[in-house]
């Protein structure tokens, strides 16, 4: 049986020529070494998969060729190129960081740098996660690599340069190597299946691509995986289903619910991504990502910017045309604002849920403010109950200078403008005209703040809703716990003082809870001009109420339960 070698090892690049993603600094290498301007040392640094090690390999390999050809890539026939493809080259060392870290092991090192190489110009070091070296490392290792033998040239790879001290850094040439895009990882891959002879979708590729965040050895290794899920033809869907990928068709579906207002499908919807394993962050994550894409279409300048197979293109372009601007852009807010807050919330899934249901009313502002409908209602009132007072008392000169029958007429209309309830007297005067004017206004002021969300309560009313609030909020314990102990104070001005132990919990009720417990206050009592205040307790009123020697304890149990003084009397006990 012949022996499996996994692609991101088979296919791993030989020469600059097929370095992938990494042009600009393979020509600069190039230049150096036809130029033959050398460094003594060399940074390479970037993300994961990217061709850092695979980079300092090719380097060393080519400036210990014997046979460069023109394009200053290694012969292969060499003694020195054979001896490196098989791994029994002397003059190139490799050394991992992560696992030889210590003052010992740089001093080894340091040993080894006198030792000229037996074939070639150059003894080249690569030292791969080289910001794993202990602090006592990079120190010893200062000197050797500010001043080595004509000889030697280091190479350091690293993931994390900001780990590398200063002093390190300042010695070394550095590369920074950039991620590698959807479209290269897509063309290499294409490729590779091409000469594995694998049936691949397109679609399926970019999945792939896209999966790798970059790295080009976890889009081969993530080529395998599928090559081994679906065997020689791999369709999209049996690659999203192996790579637990959310379906595009989802976001899409989604999408056009949230523009419809339909929040109730909406819900459904991601309620089943959950029951099918899917991660609820991931999720928000991918809407974040699908949004964005849409407001990327709208432009044409911009849909360059898309990492998608040329056939979804098409599906993003043609939803793009029914959302507006604005809709995405307060859609992006809120989803942000809900995966930035994902891993603080108490209730995660309703968390997301009431990010869904936001999404669902952005085209629907007459429903997100009902307040703004009654208002204008209530400035409204006064204008029509004041025209009555006006005529009332406008007339009441000019009817003293008319003969009485004339007095009459104005009489008998007035109370036609009354309400059907109002008392009319047998024989009207203007003196009670006046007075039926008054009391309607005063009547009509009463009133009002029934209408317009002013009713008023006490303090019986409010710890009674009180109560109703702290069971609102059994979900957290801790909230309910501290809503029930505490009992609220009321000012004239509806006022309602929420007073808390310590700072702490004061500052994490007003940013998490206090917007939610002033709308449920404010609409179980019918009042939109209450206001909640979370303050914490002095030191002097929480001292009072705790009780430390046995005699105040004793004494307050006396005071406060009649079950213990029929208690004590009858058994004749002395409480101390």
């Amino acid at each position: 049986m012949e022996r499996f070698i996994v692609s991101a090892r088979k296919y791993r690049p030989t020469s600059f020529e097929t370095l992938i993603g990494q042009e600009n600094i393979a020509k600069t290498l190039k230049n150096s070494i036809l130029k033959n301007q050398l460094a003594h040392a060399y940074l390479f640094c970037g993300p994961r998969g990217v061709g850092k090690t695979t980079s300092a390999r090719i380097f060393a390999k080519t400036i210990n060729c014997l046979n460069l050809s023109e394009n200053m890539d290694p012969c292969g026939v060499c003694e020195s190129c054979i001896a490196f493809d098989e791994s029994r080259s002397f003059s190139i060392h490799e050394l991992d960081a992560a696992s030889n870290n210590s003052v010992d092991d740089i001093r080894l090192l340091n040993e080894k740098v006198r030792i000229p190489p037996q074939i070639g110009k150059y003894s080249v070091y690569i030292i791969d996660e080289v910001h794993m070296l202990s602090p006592s490392a990079f120190n010893a290792f200062l000197k050797t690599l500010e001043e080595p033998p004509a000889h030697a040239i280091f190479i350091l790879a690293t993931t994390e340069k900001h780990k590398i001290i200063p002093t390190i850094l300042s010695r070394c040439q550095t590369y920074d190597f950039n991620r590698i895009s959807v479209e290269d990882i897509v063309r290499n891959l294409t490729q590779i299946a091409e000469r594995e002879k694998i049936q691949i979708e397109t679609e399926a590729m970019h999945i792939i691509a896209r999966k790798a965040d970059g790295a080009m050895r976890d889009a081969l290794t993530l080529f395998d995986q599928s090559v081994a899920f679906c065997g020689e033809n791999i369709t999209y869907d049996q690659v999203i289903s192996n790579l637990n990928v959310l379906d595009y068709e989802y976001y899409i579906r989604l999408t056009n619910h949230l523009l419809a207002g339909e929040h109730t499908d909406a819900l459904l919807i991601f309620d089943e991504i959950l029951s099918k394993g899917f991660n609820a962050l991931h999720f928000i994550g991918g809407l974040s990502t699908h949004l964005r894409d849409l407001l990327i279409c709208k432009d044409e300048r911009s849909a360059k910017l898309l990492e998608l197979a040329p056939s979804l293109i098409e599906k993003y372009t043609e939803q793009s045309r029914n959302c507006p601007v604005n809709f995405l852009y307060n859609a992006l807010n809120i989803t942000t604002t809900c995966e930035a807050g994902f891993k603080q919330s108490g209730n995660q899934r309703l968390h997301i849920e009431f990010a869904l249901v936001k999404l669902a009313r952005i085209n629907t502002p007459q429903e997100v403010i009902p307040d703004s409908i009654s208002e204008p209602k209530v400035s409204e009132k006064p204008e029509i109950k004041e025209k009555p007072e006006k005529t009332a008392v406008a007339e009441v000169p000019e009817k003293k200078e008319e003969p009485a029958v004339e007095k009459e007429t104005p009489k008998e209309e007035i109370p036609a403008a009354q309400p059907k309830n109002a008392y009319i007297p047998s024989t009207p005067s203007i003196k009670g005209m006046i007075k039926k004017v008054e009391e309607k206004s005063v009547k009509a002021e009463q009133e009002k703040p029934k209408e317009s969300g002013e009713s008023e309560f006490d303090l019986e009313m409010l710890e009674k809703v009180w109560e109703e609030m702290a069971e609102a909020e059994k979900s957290l314990p801790r909230l309910k716990t501290a809503i029930s102990q505490i009992k609220p104070k009321l000012d004239a001005d509806k006022t309602i003082h929420f007073r808390v132990v310590n700072d702490l919990q004061k500052s994490w009720i007003e940013k998490n809870c206090k917007t939610r417990l002033l709308a449920f206050l404010r609409d179980k009592l019918d009042n939109r001009f209450i206001e909640l205040i979370v303050e914490v307790e002095s030191a002097e009123e929480t001292k009072e109420t705790k009780l430390y020697m046995p005699e105040e304890k004793a004494k307050f149990l006396l005071e406060n339960y009649p079950e213990m003084r029929e208690l004590q009397k009858d058994l004749k006990l002395e409480l101390k």
